[in-house]
């Protein structure tokens, strides 16, 4: 970890105000370093076991005297969270019994629903009796595929013929031969990353944007380019696109158009024939997931064409779609939709990697797609999200006045602005008095949002009331200082 990386890093954690003790007096800046690099660690964007930079280094870096850095690193090994060893520099540690953080957003084992709330993560239980009906609907059609091997990189005909009959009848003609089925969203942008993408190739993204998506393209190399969403969360900046297209020539680029995460924005038609426009201009692959489209919640909002309506070539727009979000989490099924000459370099590549994605899950979603059952199950979801949306909105409202959000008219996800204070501290609070929230470092480039925390749909009524009461308790505790007292934690996870 560089001292310069590091620095702005620290530097993104106080977005409008100084962090403040109980008496009111700003913190020593050595106790404000410490604290920075402990979230830092906590939060997993600064990994366990990474060597940090010198202190002169880190000093100069950000602009604080060696005594200062010399003893944040001294209050973090008295934590536990820093080792050092005399010639060979200080690394990162978590102290023993604490879990070891993530970077992504796993959700919480369903055996921990009893002490914490978890908002972390953006999915809602299966809709039944739609997904009982659809695997007993793919244990019938199974026997037929037992007698083959199994292996079907591309899909089974059957799910690929249903998903581009699908996109035919929303007015793209699609062939079976332009469709990849692929295990989730994240198989397919991973997928597509390793054929497409080289490392340290320029991949643009929106800012904010999806946190495990960027996470992936970091792991594959990728010097991402954050473009930001226009003011007020209008859509798609396009000035701005073109901008980034042209000056930093991007290979790729990775967009949500349709009820974005986090932030719930809708790109609207104009915007989506442009952003094509600007990308084929300057020869950059458009990969836009559309695994929020069909989580429309308001009936009155028009849904803009799909993106690659524009890009009837097939040239300039790769489309990823997922049954994940729209359906069930626990169905990890996705797919690629291309020109067919992609889709075969796809399918070829898959063999070093996963070969193929389960028959089983595969029947099941094509069984829904052809009976009728996809179009009642999303029915169910868009009910349930929309009544949860609505519930934790009220929630804010009445406990958290001083948060700004737009009400996203869609998705399963909010995006809040948290009066000034530090959205990780937030997160950590948070999670101590019994509410799990992710903060919004995690959905930009370089340590951007720290003011901001994300919520997803998955609560409702009492509970999500009660997910509003902790967090502004955790927000109490963030402005003022106070330690967290054991009655408090008593009281609030019990």
């Amino acid at each position: 970890m560089g001292a310069p990386q590091l620095a702005r890093l620290l530097r993104s954690q106080d977005p409008r105000d100084a962090q403040l003790t109980s008496a009111g007096r700003r913190l020593p800046a050595y106790r404000s370093l410490a604290d920075g690099v402990r979230l830092l660690v906590l939060e997993g964007r600064v990994p366990v076991a990474a060597r940090l930079p010198a202190e002169r280094e880190l000093a100069a870096a950000f602009n604080v005297s060696r005594t200062t850095v010399a003893a944040a690193y001294e209050a973090l090994r008295a934590e536990g969270f820093l080792e050092s060893r005399r010639g060979s520099g200080s690394w990162t540690a978590v102290p023993a019994g604490n879990p070891l953080p993530t970077r992504g957003l796993e959700p919480l084992p369903p055996e921990a629903a009893g002490s914490m709330i978890d908002l972390g993560c953006a999915a809602l239980p299966a809709p039944e009796p739609w997904l009982t009906r659809a695997v007993q609907g793919a244990m019938a059609e199974l026997p037929l595929y037992a007698h083959t091997h199994g292996d079907y990189p591309a899909g089974l005909p059957v799910l690929r013929q249903a998903l581009a009959d699908r996109y035919t009848a929303r007015g793209i003609p699609t062939m079976p031969e332009q469709i990849m089925v692929t295990t989730g969203a994240m198989g397919a942008v991973a997928a597509i990353c390793r054929l497409c993408t080289s490392p340290g190739e320029r991949v643009a993204v929106d800012s904010p944007s999806y946190a495990n998506i960027l996470q992936l393209m970091r792991d594959a190399g990728a010097r991402l380019v954050p473009v930001a969403l226009a003011d007020k969360l209008a859509g798609w900046d396009i000035p701005a696109w073109r901008q980034v297209m042209r000056d930093a020539a991007p290979r790729m680029a990775y967009v949500v158009a349709d009820f974005h995460n986090p932030t719930g924005t809708l790109a609207t038609e104009d915007q989506r024939r442009r952003l094509v426009d600007a990308a084929r201009s300057a020869g950059t692959l458009l990969v836009v997931d559309e695994t929020m489209a069909e989580l429309q919640l308001d009936r009155d909002t028009a849904t803009p064409s799909p993106v690659c309506a524009f890009d009837p070539a097939g040239s300039a727009v790769i489309t990823v779609g997922s049954a994940s979000k729209a359906f069930w989490a626990g169905m990890r099924i996705g797919w690629v939709r291309a020109a067919p000459d992609i889709i075969r370099s796809l399918v070829a590549a898959r063999a070093y990697s996963d070969l193929g994605s389960p028959v089983l899950e595969q029947l099941a979603i094509a069984s829904l797609l052809q009976t009728g059952g996809w179009e009642a199950a999303i029915g169910i979801r868009r009910e349930q999200a929309r009544e949860n949306r609505d519930a934790i909105v009220e929630a804010l409202h009445r406990h958290l006045p001083d948060w700004e959000f737009s009400v996203p008219r869609g998705g399963l996800t909010l995006w809040a602005r948290t009066g000034g204070l530090s959205g990780s501290r937030i997160a950590e609070a948070g999670e101590r008095l019994g509410v799990r929230v992710p903060s919004g470092p995690r959905f930009g480039v370089d340590g951007a949002f720290e003011g901001f925390v994300r919520l997803p749909f998955t609560v409702s009524g009492a509970v999500a009331d009660e997910a509003a009461v902790r967090l502004a308790g955790a927000a109490r505790l963030v402005a003022t200082g106070a330690p967290l007292d054991t009655e408090m934690r008593h009281t609030f996870v019990a």
